[in-house]
């Protein structure tokens, strides 16, 4: 499923004067996995089958002990990670990409792809790089379904990113090496 058919069959239309309650399910996470998909709209939503995908942000700290002030903590930069898990389904494409034996097995450069994360109340999320870290494949007792489970890593800071419909059938953004 593509960003605008996740919209579409959401019946929502993102609106930056949005305010209210967010649910978990008013989030949309997409990637560029092809480097055809020139616009946000034509990406890729974790979104079948997939029973989770919950933000963190992980911060780093530094302690340093002063005279006369004591010990401060001082923050010297964040991670996002996404935690997707959910079951197995052949023919998904978000499935089908990220459990290919290209990203299962893959490192360095070959794991990491463009993703935005946001709210399909206001549009407003982000939009960055992040390597993709298959955590689990084929997970599952017997007689249940076959689970998976991956984290996504933002690489560096990831940019505000604004979902506007309108823009969407504006010129291509500038596509992905493939």
């Amino acid at each position: 499923m593509t960003v605008s058919e996740a919209i579409t069959k959401s019946g929502i239309t993102p609106s930056a004067s949005y305010t209210g309650i967010e649910t978990a399910n008013d989030f949309v996470l997409a990637f560029q996995i092809e480097s055809t998909q020139t616009k946000e709209s034509q990406w890729i939503v974790c979104a079948d089958h997939v029973k989770e995908h919950s933000g963190s942000l992980n911060a780093t700290t530094e302690d340093a002990q002063y005279i006369r002030t004591g010990n401060v903590t001082e923050k010297t930069g964040t991670q996002r990670t996404l935690a997707v898990n959910g079951d197995r389904c052949v023919g998904d494409a978000f499935q089908d990409f990220v459990l290919s034996h290209k990203i299962v097995y893959g490192t360095g450069s070959d794991v990491i792809v463009p993703y935005i994360y946001f709210s399909l109340r206001t549009g407003k999320g982000e939009k960055g790089s992040a390597a993709i870290i298959v955590t689990s494949d084929v997970g599952g007792a017997a007689g249940s379904k076959a689970t998976f489970a991956c984290d996504v890593k933002a690489i560096g800071t990831p940019d505000e990113f604004d979902y506007n419909p309108a823009t969407q059938s504006a010129e291509p953004a500038k596509a992905v090496k493939g």
